[in-house]
């Protein structure tokens, strides 16, 4: 740890009658970015504190920042279950903030029926569009100010057939027969509307669970957008492999959710979800494949098998000729496993 950071958390510790020998300081395991947590945990008594770390090396990171702050307390003034900041350095990139618990990721791996949490989760995923969405101001941003066809093409579907079918698989570097189904894709999925907050990473491993409460964490990707993305990602996330029937009963709890919002919302969300799962799907794939070759980070590439599951699981049910292209490909992709396994094998051991 950085002797300023330590001096910043002792800081922090004596305001609330504390020293540092009072607590024990853990580093948390990382995770797909660059930040770096530290759990505080006091001895004797409360539930403990955690650090971030994101030194703002360059302005992508100095603007993530300041989209960590902004949105964070935006989201806390609109009653959102997101942890209270207490004191934080933008010069060095320096947060501490409540302690929310562990992992929906991890919760679930102890009970038996994980959809009565879900409920709780999908009540707050919903509080969290809808008013997350008001007065939201797109300038706090650290990306793009909202989740449209631009994102979709560059940051999903491109970047799926750049990080996975090119660099990851090895296969040819042009693919000019997905276009045409990345493009269809991508202007059915635009057509859910976007006037609502969308988290943009809303998975288990970003939800935390502490004595029953849910608590949402990693929200500084923020924009508005479509909710479908959100209940996507929520859903289909290969680190909880949700089975089919669950899947379909916490959709169907959704659109009972959303009813009490507005009756003519149900509709069009159900016509354009699975568009919006196909979206998400292939940025999960394309981050799987990035974190494993650039970053080094091994272990993302046992999840890909289940997300390309996943992946034509939604295409076969969607049963858009328009996506024929695409479904043949990924029918190909994991019908012959000897490809998809000499890869998965040569990345672990590189």
């Amino acid at each position: 740890m950085l002797t300023g950071l330590s001096e910043f958390i002792q800081m922090f510790l004596r305001d609330r009658g504390l020293e540092i020998d009072d607590i024990n300081i853990s580093r948390l395991k990382g995770d797909g970015s660059t930040r770096i947590f530290w759990k505080l945990t006091p001895y004797n008594h409360g539930k403990g504190y955690i650090t971030m770390e994101n030194p703002p090396l360059d302005e992508l990171l100095n603007r993530e920042n300041l989209a960590y702050l902004m949105i964070g307390k935006h989201l806390r003034k609109k009653g959102i279950p997101i942890p209270e900041i207490y004191c934080y350095d933008l010069e060095h990139g320096w947060f501490i903030m409540e302690y929310m618990g562990h992992s929906l990721q991890e919760y679930i791996s102890e009970i038996n029926d994980p959809i009565p949490i879900y409920k709780k989760v999908i009540e707050e995923l919903v509080k969290l569009q809808v008013c997350g969405a008001k007065d939201f101001k797109p300038e706090w941003c650290c990306q793009t100010e909202r989740y449209d066809r631009t994102v979709m093409r560059k940051y999903e579907s491109d970047y799926f057939r750049d990080a996975f079918l090119c660099n990851f698989l090895e296969l040819k570097k042009k693919w000019p027969e997905l276009d045409s189904p990345f493009n269809h894709l991508a202007e059915i999925a635009s057509k859910m509307d976007s006037r609502y907050f969308l988290h943009r990473d809303f998975q288990s491993r970003n939800i935390m669970i502490l004595d029953g409460d849910i608590g949402i964490i990693d929200w500084q990707d923020g924009r508005l957008g479509p909710p479908g993305y959100d209940l996507a990602s929520l859903l289909i996330d290969p680190y909880s492999s949700l089975s089919s029937r669950r899947k379909d009963e916490l959709f169907n709890y959704y659109l009972l959710i959303i009813k009490g919002y507005d009756d003519k919302w149900s509709d069009s969300f159900k016509r354009y979800f699975p568009y919006l799962a196909i979206q998400r799907n292939l940025q999960i794939i394309g981050a799987f494949s990035f974190l494993t070759l650039i970053k080094n980070k091994r272990y993302f590439s046992d999840y890909i098998p289940k997300a390309l599951q996943t992946l034509q699981e939604l295409l076969i049910r969607v049963n858009d000729t328009s996506l024929s292209p695409l479904k043949d490909l990924i029918e190909d992709v994991v019908h012959n496993r000897s490809r998809l396994q000499a890869a998965l094998g040569e990345r672990a051991l590189q």
